[in-house]
């Protein structure tokens, strides 16, 4: 082996140590706790920095599509807590941390609370778009809970103003920021309730998680709820969510967003009133052109220039319906004088003992078997007719001494009674 085969470059040794670190796993994603330093944001996005402690410092970079993410403004020297993996980066040889996440160190329970109570209310089905109230399109009168004086109502009671002067809104001050403020804006969101309001801006300007948190509070998002009045939730700067914007029925990015959600742009409705009424007079012009077309049309018709035309069509009209129904009462006579012709010489009605006749025969043929088989004829030659019960009594054996018994004769009826003859001694 020659002397200087054993020497590495050192491209090859941070080659190795690079594969190394990349694949152990206990490196792949490491969690540190420490202090920004040396803090620099790239134009392009990425933010180049070293986590430091007491004793040691490591180099550290967050690319653009996770900064972008980042809910607060990094500062030298802040606090944080971050996620990523560590590696090396060959042209230097310095290992480093590419973060992934990052969260101001003390607020880290707070970002669970949020997350908790997030997807508690999200399965109650508090953020359900069904329970949406839809926001008042012309609204005559506007509740806002904020703090009275600062940034946010400043810029919703000039945003208003700006575009729809004619509102009116009444300010329920309220505390926005520290540990009771929760308590203080559900207070307000039930004392609005007796006011004839259209509409409730809730929110309060920018800040960290700490200090919008009376907005993720459970009291306050369930007071959100029930509101019988539409809330539009406005905490915050755009990057900034709380659970009220959740649960209210309309999230705004910021205060202002939420004025100019709130009430139309009275210069916008002015120029669209004047757009209707430019459609309007241009459809009505339309409308009398066309209605004067169709009158001059009409004045210029054949008939009305020459009304006796009219009278002669219907006159007209009259006698071809006369010949018609002189025509049709014709035809019906004819019908009936044929029919008359028809029966007039019908052989029956010239000869009516054809028809006579042969019924008288069969009339005293009837008559002759009536008269062999009538029952009264033959009580005349001296038979009767014995009934017991008004039925016929054919056999001896169907009478009972004591029986009485009824005997017809030619003239009469004779009743009797059945009785044993003695015999003579």
């Amino acid at each position: 082996m020659n002397e200087t085969e054993k020497y590495l470059t050192v491209s090859a040794l941070t080659k190795y140590l690079k594969h190394k670190i990349d694949n152990d796993e206990h490196l792949q994603n490491v969690y540190l706790r420490g202090e920004i330093s040396n803090f620099k944001t790239h134009s392009r996005g990425h933010l180049y920095f070293s986590i430091k402690d007491e004793t040691s410092k490591i180099n550290a970079i967050m690319f653009a599509n996770n900064s972008s993410k980042l809910k607060f403004k990094i500062e030298e020297g802040m606090k944080v807590l971050v996620g990523g993996k560590i590696s090396v980066y060959e042209p230097t040889g310095n290992y480093q941390i590419y973060v992934s996440e990052m969260i101001e160190d003390g607020v880290g329970n707070l970002y669970l609370a949020y997350e908790q109570l997030k997807a508690k209310l999200a399965k109650e089905g508090l953020f359900d778009d069904t329970h949406k109230k839809p926001i008042p399109r012309f609204p005559n009168k506007i509740g806002i809970i904020t703090a009275s004086t600062g940034a946010a109502i400043k810029d919703i009671l000039s945003t208003i103003k700006r575009r729809y002067p004619i509102c009116e809104t009444i300010l329920f001050p309220s505390l926005v920021q520290g540990s009771n403020a929760y308590l203080d804006i559900v207070k307000n969101i039930e004392t609005a309730s007796k006011y004839d309001l259209d509409l409730l801006i809730i929110g309060r300007g920018g800040g960290s998680i700490e200090d919008l948190w009376p907005f993720n509070e459970e009291l306050v998002a369930r007071a959100i709820f029930e509101s019988k009045i539409p809330i539009i939730s406005a905490v915050g700067h755009e990057v900034d969510f709380t659970i009220s914007d959740f649960v209210a029925d309309i999230r705004a990015a910021t205060p202002t967003g939420a004025a100019e959600i709130a009430v139309p742009n009275l210069i916008d409705i002015l120029s669209t009133i004047d757009n209707y009424r430019i459609r309007i007079n241009k459809s009505l012009l339309n409308k009398i052109n066309n209605y004067q077309m169709i009158i001059k049309k009409i004045k210029n018709s054949h008939v009305l220039k020459n009304p006796i035309f009219i009278y002669q069509v219907k006159e007209q009209m009259l006698d071809y319906t006369i010949e018609k129904i002189n025509s049709l009462i014709s035809e019906i006579i004819k019908d009936k004088k044929n029919i008359y012709v028809q029966l007039s010489n019908n052989y029956t009605l010239k000869n009516p003992k054809f028809i006579y006749e042969p019924k008288v025969n069969k009339f005293n043929k009837l008559t002759e078997k009536l008269e062999v088989l009538n029952p009264l004829n033959t009580l005349k030659r001296g038979y009767a007719i014995i009934k017991k019960n008004n039925k016929t009594v054919f056999n001896i054996k169907s009478f009972n001494i004591d029986d009485c018994i009824d005997i017809i004769i030619n003239n009469g009826l004779i009743k009797a009674s059945i009785k044993k003859i003695e015999e003579e001694k």
